[in-house]
């Protein structure tokens, strides 16, 4: 019996493991957030009225590389300090990586009575893969994307990865 127990879970095991390698981008972001902030993709973007565009990540990956037009509030460090100059009823999008941080920030704008928060789905690195630009610091065209750590650099598909 206590031998069957063992197979068994190191079935499960197995199994479970594989499916995390085999998944795909939509399948992580999925797992990655629970939908409490509305999503919102790359090419819906709205080009006109209060839009601000926020960037969740650190600060030693918004450096290395952001949308055009982003304003860092980091996630560690977040305070409503950082978004205080934001009206209320101005559409915010708020990204990451993938869009884990994000919607976490998302959630802390909701609460503060910000009404058209939306979270950029998979983040910069989405962004990266469907051909859009970023900027680093000196808001120059660059290829490089802080990717976190090595292990999440397999979800971004262009540009050049960088990561400690």
């Amino acid at each position: 019996m206590t031998r069957t127990i063992s197979i068994l879970f190191a079935f499960i095991t197995l199994s479970m493991s594989s499916c995390a390698q085999d998944e795909n981008f939509d399948g992580m972001f999925q797992r990655m957030t629970s939908g409490t902030v509305d999503v919102i993709t790359p090419d819906s973007l709205p080009t006109d009225g209060m839009v601000y565009l926020l960037d969740a990540r650190e600060l030693e990956e918004f450096e290395i590389s952001h949308i055009p037009g982003a304003q860092h509030i980091g996630y560690d460090d977040f305070s409503m300090d950082n978004v205080k100059h934001i009206p209320r009823d101005a559409t915010v999008i708020v990204y990451c990586s993938v869009g884990y941080r994000s919607e976490k920030i998302g959630e802390n704008l909701q609460e503060a009575g910000y009404g058209d928060i939306y979270n950029l789905y998979g983040g910069i690195f989405h962004w990266v893969n469907t051909g859009n630009e970023v900027e680093n610091d000196e808001g120059e065209k660059t290829e490089k994307v802080h990717t976190y750590n090595k292990k999440w650099s397999k979800w971004l598909e262009r540009g050049e990865k960088v990561y400690e």
